[in-house]
């Protein structure tokens, strides 16, 4: 294991890392913009230099492999000044809106000019340059605050197998872009934001709803219902200063009361009703022939547009139901409208989403009917976050109250579906029970727990022997189609979310994502769902009673109607 020494103390490092990776895991911060955890570097951005003993010249440490015996100075006067430097010229080339921008306060080269204490201007500005590219309906990309760093073009490529962005141009007219500097509605984007996560500045953001939102809860003649997806409260209290991993799922509800919403309903409720289809799905396939095995997910949005662009093939083996989010709106401006005797033309249906692509999912037009949109509005969590700041509210002392019926009684594997697995989970236990009458002998399956980008596991269903799989992030995804593409035969049923780790790291959760953040988030769906009475879809009364009501039973053509829709092929650029 070599030695070396940092800031004149020896430190140990491990055979074949890098001296970030060295100095992180020893409590050094050195700043970067271009660096990826768990990723080969780039060394772009250059910040992370620092100065080697015998060395004339300073060296990135991202990319610099340990050394036995190196000598190193990380805050030498010669580094902070090359990083000061880095920084004022990033500055040179940036806008000066900072007030305005969506990245306020929470912006990494903002954080570097404070840090580097960089307070006056030494180089002449010039505006960057770029015009708004506001095509998407989830994204807007403003070039101007583009720092050329590279982690949105790697993360789309790289992470997300969609290469929708990529650098384009040389020297002082690079810039980043999607193919031929066109929109990125004709580009392969498929929504997931993960850019934005990624991107240190405010050149990546959500396209937002709040002011439609906010005129909406304005409107008094306007009915406003709002539901929240599972992975939403156990995040959205990282946003507003509490821990990673609270589950805030009560406190969250009071908020969106105060906040003026008509109805809260839970998005884990129409997860248990996408259990009951999808799982009834899974079992015609499998006993019916009823369509391609193996049978593939569609929950998440942006794996959908991603098959529909690149594996137009597997399009047969997407699962025809509605995603959570669509089925609940279906039912709000229908079989609830009818009861509540509202006129659904009243309704607007807001969603808060960990997803950016869900506000490209409710505009498709196959989720609608009579010229009504099912959901009208989809905030994401950091845009809630937002909307409870405005409006004054603490999160940590409200009361928790309980969401309202009847969309409000839900299962904790409806709850699941925010963590990678949990759709798979929550579908084999209800899957099980509709072929043995039985219970899983052990509900909680932990081999398609967790942030591995893929997760196998033969399960027994009866005289069935399952083989499924679970993969999250979208180039795990496309190797997986691959291999059943060439001949692979022992997988039944595939999840797929979009996000690696699935939508507990989705594309609009709290800017700052690390795994440990992820884990805690699932550690608390995971817990809520060890603790809660109600474990299985297929024993929620409120799911039983709107079949016995309104959908006569699963897989029904009423059922269908509402429930289901279908998908079709995409050319991508």
């Amino acid at each position: 294991m070599p030695t070396i020494q940092v800031n004149n103390r020896p430190v140990e490092a491990h055979e074949g890392e890098t001296l970030l990776d060295t100095l992180r895991r020893h409590g050094v911060d050195v700043p970067t913009l271009c660096h990826l955890r768990d990723m080969s570097p780039t060394g772009a951005c250059r910040l992370c230099v620092v100065e080697l003993e015998g060395r004339p010249g300073l060296v990135p440490s991202c990319a610099f492999p340990v050394q036995d015996g190196l000598s190193v100075l990380t805050h030498s006067p010669r580094a902070l000044r090359a990083r000061r430097t880095i920084v004022e010229l990033l500055l040179s080339n940036h806008p000066d809106d900072c007030l305005y921008c969506s990245r306020a306060g929470d912006c990494e080269l903002q954080g570097l000019a404070r840090d580097l204490g960089v307070r006056e201007r030494r180089f002449g500005h010039r505006q960057g340059s770029g015009h708004i590219d506001a095509s998407s309906p989830a994204l807007l990309r403003d070039p101007a605050k583009c720092v050329l760093c590279g982690k949105c073009v790697r993360v789309c490529d790289e992470v997300q197998d969609v290469a929708a962005i990529d650098f384009m141009g040389r020297g002082a007219k690079a810039v980043v872009a999607p193919a031929f500097d066109e929109g990125l509605n004709v580009s392969s984007c498929i929504a997931c934001g993960q850019c934005i996560t990624a991107c240190p500045t405010g050149a990546l953001c959500e396209r937002s709803h709040m002011d439609e939102v906010g005129a909406a809860l304005a409107d008094p003649d306007t009915i406003v219902v709002v539901q929240h997806a599972p992975a939403v409260s156990v995040s959205l209290g990282e946003a507003l200063g509490l821990p990673a991993g609270v589950d805030a799922v009560g406190a969250m509800t009071a908020a969106l009361r105060r906040l003026g919403f008509d109805r809260v309903f839970d998005t884990a409720w129409s997860a248990d009703l996408t259990v009951m289809e999808e799982a009834t799905e899974l079992v015609q396939r499998l006993t019916e022939g009823a369509g391609p095995l193996p049978l593939l997910t569609s929950c998440s949005p942006g794996w959908i547009k991603h098959v529909e662009q690149r594996f137009p093939d597997f399009i047969p083996n997407l699962s025809s139901c509605k995603s959570p989010q669509q089925m609940l709106g279906a039912l709000i401006k229908t079989v609830w409208a009818e009861r509540e005797g509202i006129d659904p033309e009243r309704i607007i249906s807001v969603s808060i989403m960990p997803c950016t692509a869900k506000k490209f999912e409710a505009g498709r037009p196959e989720h609608g009917r009579d010229g009504l949109a099912d959901v009208d509005a989809v905030l994401t969590t950091r845009e809630l976050a937002k909307l409870i700041t405005r409006h004054g509210l603490a999160l940590d002392q409200l009361a928790p109250e309980e969401p309202d019926l009847p969309f409000g009684e839900r299962s904790s594997a409806g709850r699941l579906f925010g963590a990678s697995g949990g759709v798979m989970e929550a579908a084999l236990r209800t899957g099980h029970f509709m072929v043995t009458g039985a219970e899983l002998p052990a509900l909680a399956l932990e081999p398609l727990r967790g942030a591995a980008p893929r997760k196998e596991l033969r399960v027994k269903v009866g005289a069935l022997e399952l083989g499924v799989a679970v993969v999250s992030g979208l180039a795990e995804a496309s190797r997986l189609l691959e291999e059943v593409r060439a001949g692979r035969d022992d997988l039944h049923f595939i999840e797929v979310m979009t996000c690696p780790g699935g939508c507990v790291a989705g594309g609009g959760q709290p800017i700052g994502q690390d795994p440990e953040r992820v884990r805690a988030r699932m550690a608390a769906l995971y817990a809520f769902d060890a603790e809660h009475g109600l474990r299985t879809a297929h024993a929620n009364p409120a799911v039983t009673e709107l079949y016995e009501r309104s959908l006569e039973a699963p897989g029904s053509p009423r059922a269908h109607h509402l429930l289901h829709t279908r998908y079709h092929r995409r050319e991508a650029v």
